[in-house]
């Protein structure tokens, strides 16, 4: 082979290995954020269907106890002595994402987080936990009491991936980072659900409204 053929050979070769590595860039560079779906339109594909979504390496968080939140109504003391009286409460807690978007029950998002729970940790995970009950409460003259509850709670992280059957923003695949917080079985970790009664001493307000609105001397209910 000539010195000129050789050449020539050299400059094919060399110009094929600069196409071939302008492609393999081109693939790997990240797409314009405009280009890229949101979070939500992901959410939105698992939970309609468009997209095979799964929950991939969920790691689950120790339980920890939730807030105290008031599962009951009002009970106004207006009298002069101390009033005993069973109240009723009822409890019902969801599940959110990262976003704050609630997981609802019975969706295709809470079956595809209980699937892979169940399946790493070998018992189920809830979407939501409904509780009711009722307990005697003793409010004082001029006070007020209600019921408060508070929930076992616990995080699961993971990664959602979302897979197209045609490409959609340029790709079959799309994954991303979210973590659910949920009622967890009582008991978790050592932690337990909390009920308790509560009481503070009426506003100026509430103790007028005890003799504008005729329940002076008694006790009456408000709604929550």
């Amino acid at each position: 082979m000539t010195t000129h053929r050789v050449r020539r050979h050299a400059a094919r070769a060399l110009t094929m290995t600069v196409a071939a590595c302008a492609v393999a860039a081109a693939t790997v560079l990240p797409a314009a954020a405009s280009d890229q779906p949101t979070r939500q339109q992901l959410m939105a594909a698992c939970a309609s269907g468009a997209g095979k979504c799964t929950f991939n390496a969920p790691r689950l968080g120790e339980a920890y106890l939730g807030e105290l939140r008031q599962v009951s109504n009002s009970l106004f003391n207006c009298s002069t002595s101390d009033s005993t009286q069973s109240m009723t409460w009822d409890d019902t807690v969801g599940s959110t994402d990262s976003l704050g978007v609630s997981v609802t029950a019975g969706g295709k998002i809470a079956g595809i987080v209980d699937l892979s729970v169940t399946a790493s940790y070998s018992h189920s995970w809830s979407s939501s936990h409904s509780e009711s009950s009722s307990l005697n409460m003793t409010v004082k003259p001029g006070e007020v009491g209600w019921i408060s509850r508070a929930q076992v709670m616990q995080r699961v992280s993971g990664t959602w991936q979302t897979h197209y059957d045609s490409p959609q923003w340029g790709h079959y695949y799309w994954f991303f980072q979210d973590t659910i917080t949920s009622p967890a079985k009582n008991g978790t970790d050592g932690k337990s659900n909390a009920v308790v009664v509560k009481t503070r001493k009426m506003t100026a307000a509430e103790k007028r409204s005890c003799t504008a609105e005729g329940h002076q001397g008694r006790t009456f209910v408000a709604p929550r």
